[in-house]
């Protein structure tokens, strides 16, 4: 894949939204040392979303506790 771009990746997620946050998580476990999932010598933004690009990274959904749900307000 010569360019990654945001239509390559928004076929992996729901939406532009969830790629920005799924593509922050990712980047920052890349940062912190996480082993790349795809072939690559770019920094860790473009590699993360190189990764969803490709299929490898995917978004989970976390439902919240009340709890959490009453500290966030």
């Amino acid at each position: 894949m010569a360019r990654v771009t945001i239509e390559d990746c928004i076929e992996k997620v729901d939406n532009r939204f969830e790629l920005v946050h799924v593509g922050v998580r990712r980047a920052k476990q890349l940062f912190k040392g996480a082993p790349s999932l795809v072939d690559s010598d770019n920094k860790a933004p473009i590699q993360a979303l190189r990764e969803i690009a490709e299929g490898r990274v995917i978004a989970i959904h976390d439902s919240l506790s009340e709890e959490e749900e009453s500290n966030m307000l």
